[in-house]
């Protein structure tokens, strides 16, 4: 009975297993594709139990583990994948993630959680914290980090996720961008704090430090950027000239150039009552660490040219030239003068306002015909009696100069001469010494000549005598030999006998012939094969 018990209740348990399994991959299963995440909210217990629902506009709060705590939204989102949760106290949704391109940025805004003016450890309306920021109160009100190209997995109730580009603004004249600021080469990006930023001590408005050329993600609620040409400008204030219709200049009776009805360039009256034109032209410019101060004051580039560098060129010239006469700013070192005095003028002006000033220079300076034309000839009269009068000094210079030449000429001469006396004597001197070098050698020869002939006699004396002395020894030697010998043997005739016997050959055979009375022819015979051998006995050739 036990068993059949056990057996029931395992065959039930196994089916209760089996149909839990059936629920959980068929009606429980949520598939989460990629590129989506699944937002849950918790419905509370249904049967057993009870939960408080989370408060409003809030998330509901969970424990170490994940599991809800209160009946409501999860702020946790799940990622792509299989995941296992009961309608019956669940209730999901598929949400796609956020994706920003290149060349944007996404300005996030926190929907949920306390408002900005109850945190009481910020007074600024943007919060500091991040989607990555885990535990922490995180109130409401846009995110002062903004986020770059790539895919978020946002939680659409809990954050307004806003995807822009670059973002341009209108203040006054000067076009402000954020979001994606692109700061190209030749440029710095001048930035406006739209707030404090405690993080850097960064104060509000516009900052002394500038963007260099790059790429930079900006809040458009934070901060924005002024995109300023760094680099030298030019800009000249010129008089305009008369032209023909081929595009020729229109010249006045003194040769310069007419100026037109409306003449434009720098007008004035000189100190004589004259009226006055002139070009002027300045290169200036703005370099980076000016580029605030001039956003600051002027609001663009363009507005430091028309409110600073034009008027400044007028105002100088028409003060500074006012106080010349018409002759003065024609001719001399007065025209020289006053054109460095308002180029040290200009150059302290832009300076004073932070812009750098590069050159400027007075061009033209246009006199009245009925003032240049006089002038103008008294000076091509002077100019002509300079000419003259330099043509005379040229002319005697040139006889000067000839003269020169003749005494360079006539000193060359007398140098060349004296250079050829001076090698002759050298020469001369040199033979001398070379033939006297060249007698006393032969002299010194002939010495030693004599003296080796002398010693060569000597020698030959001396050689003789030794010979004459060896031979002489050699002889008595030979005698004494000699002596010794026949002393030896006894008598000459038996030393004679042994000198004999001894050179004759070894081989010698010597045989007796006796030659009784008649018997001598009859022994012949035997005579010739003794003395001629076999060979002749026989008629044969003897050889030689």
């Amino acid at each position: 009975m036990n068993a059949r018990i056990a057996r029931t209740l395992a065959i039930a348990a196994l089916l209760l297993i089996v149909g839990w399994e059936f629920i959980e991959w068929t009606v429980n299963r949520v598939y989460v594709p990629e590129g989506q995440s699944l937002v849950l909210t918790y419905k509370g217990p249904i049967l057993f139990g009870s939960s408080q629902a989370a408060a409003a506009g809030q998330f509901a709060k969970v424990d170490e583990y994940g599991h809800p705590l209160e009946i409501g939204m999860l702020e946790q989102m799940r990622g792509p994948g299989r995941h296992f949760y009961c309608p019956i106290w669940w209730k999901h949704e598929l949400v796609d993630d956020y994706v920003v391109d290149k060349h944007q940025v996404a300005v996030v805004t926190r929907r949920r959680g306390p408002a900005t003016a109850d945190v009481k450890t910020s007074d600024f309306y943007l919060v500091e914290h991040t989607l990555e920021d885990e535990g922490e109160i995180k109130q409401q009100g846009v995110l002062r980090k903004v986020y770059g190209p790539g895919r978020y997995r946002i939680n659409k109730y809990a954050y307004d996720f806003k995807i822009v580009g670059t973002v341009a603004t209108q203040d006054t004249s000067q076009v402000k961008v954020s979001g994606w600021v692109d700061v190209p080469t030749g440029y710095v990006g001048v930035v406006t704090n739209q707030t404090e930023i405690p993080r850097i001590k960064a104060p509000k408005g516009i900052q002394d430090t500038v963007l260099q050329p790059g790429l930079y993600p900006l809040n458009p609620q934070e901060q924005r950027v002024d995109i300023v040409e760094i680099g030298y400008r030019e800009r000249t204030i010129a008089a305009i000239r008369v032209t023909n219709n081929a595009g020729e200049l229109v010249l006045d009776a003194s040769g310069e150039p007419q100026i037109g009805e409306n003449a434009g360039g720098i007008g004035f009256p000189s100190k004589d009552g004259f009226k006055i034109l002139m070009d002027f032209t300045s290169v200036w410019g703005i370099m980076p660490d000016q580029a605030p101060d001039a956003i600051r004051k002027f609001g663009n580039v363009e507005m430091v040219e028309q409110k600073i560098v034009i008027p400044q060129i007028e105002s100088i010239c028409r003060n500074k030239g006012s106080e010349l006469g018409a002759v003065e700013l024609l001719v001399g070192q007065s025209r020289q003068k006053f054109q460095e005095e308002t180029s040290h003028a200009f150059h302290d002006a832009l300076e004073k306002n932070n812009v750098t000033l590069l050159y400027g220079l007075v061009r033209d300076i246009h006199i009245p015909l009925e003032v240049r034309l006089p002038i103008q000839r008294a000076n091509l009269a002077d100019e002509l009696k300079l000419t003259r009068d330099q043509e005379q000094l040229t002319a005697r210079t040139e006889g000067d100069l000839r003269e020169a030449e003749r005494k360079v000429e006539l000193e060359a001469e007398r140098v060349r001469v004296g250079t050829e006396k001076k090698v002759a004597n050298v020469r001369a001197d040199g033979a001398k010494k070379a033939a006297e070098t060249r007698a006393e050698t032969l002299k010194l020869m002939a010495a030693i000549d004599k003296q080796t002939a002398e010693i060569d006699a000597q020698a030959t004396i001396v050689r003789g005598q030794a010979e004459a002395g060896a031979s002489k020894l050699l002889q008595e030697a030979k005698a004494d030999k000699f002596g010794l010998a026949v002393k030896a043997f006894g008598s000459g005739h038996s030393y004679n006998q042994w000198v004999f016997a001894s050179r004759l050959p070894e081989d010698l055979k010597l045989q007796l012939l006796y030659a009784g009375p008649g018997t001598f022819w009859t022994d012949l015979k035997g005579l010739s094969e003794t003395l001629l051998g076999k060979q002749a006995a026989q008629g044969k050739p003897i050889a030689p």
